[in-house]
């Protein structure tokens, strides 16, 4: 049950407003780039992890990549204008066969177990992303008027790792060259091929540290796996 993982770290981080990027922050002590490299380089079931990163970053990346002792990190590629071509980027150096995660270096508390289960989902079905149900009343909102309440049972919000087929997702970004489309992730575009995507139910705790609002809660959550761990 073997993957890969590609983790998009080229992005600026504006809305974190700390002036650098936001996977060097320190998160209890440790940048929050490491807590998440960590948890893949302590999965037996990671072949290897490929990097995409802003070319000003590249010695600070590999200095604590060095410091922690990461030794999955296969290369570190530059990343393109968006996230979307950032993740093609470093599609272009994995495996030609298997499983390709995409997984946000800004979600430092994926679990191991739910990767796995993620894996396993798209090995038997070729695409499936992590995702909780939405938990909040949702508005369909049009010039600050609620046009109307949409029933929320069968919504989601979707997180990473996303995890594919190589083969299909490498069709996916292909056909969204040719057409010009951005999408928001990577199952946007496996979507338009089109390809089922499946569901793997994750944690509240996965979040993705946006804000400086979300390094608060990131505390806590560390917080709270060290009493469980006690």
């Amino acid at each position: 049950m073997g993957y890969q993982v590609v983790i998009p770290a080229a992005g600026l981080g504006k809305r974190m407003g700390a002036g650098k990027n936001k996977l060097l922050l320190p998160l209890n002590g440790i940048p929050v780039l490491i807590h998440t490299l960590l948890v893949f380089e302590d999965d037996e079931e990671c072949e290897g992890i490929v990097l995409a990163i802003q070319p000003n970053d590249e010695q600070e990346f590999k200095k604590l990549i060095k410091k922690y002792k990461i030794k999955k990190v296969l290369s570190l590629t530059i990343g393109g204008k968006e996230r979307q071509d950032s993740v093609y980027n470093a599609l272009q150096t994995v495996s030609t066969d298997g499983i390709v995660l995409v997984h946000d270096g800004a979600r430092p508390f994926i679990q191991q177990e739910t990767i796995h289960q993620v894996v396993a989902a798209a090995e038997q079905d070729g695409a499936a992303v992590v995702a909780v149900p939405v938990k909040d009343t949702m508005k369909k909102v049009q010039d600050n008027k609620i046009i109307e309440t949409i029933e929320r049972s069968s919504l989601w919000a979707v997180q990473t790792p996303q995890a594919f087929r190589i083969s299909i997702l490498l069709e996916a970004h292909h056909l969204a060259q040719k057409d010009g489309f951005l999408g928001t992730d990577e199952a946007s575009l496996v979507e338009r091929i089109p390809y089922n995507i499946y569901i793997v139910e994750s944690s509240y705790d996965n979040i993705k540290l946006t804000t400086p609002e979300d390094l608060y809660f990131a505390e806590a959550i560390i917080r709270k796996r060290e009493i469980k761990e006690k």
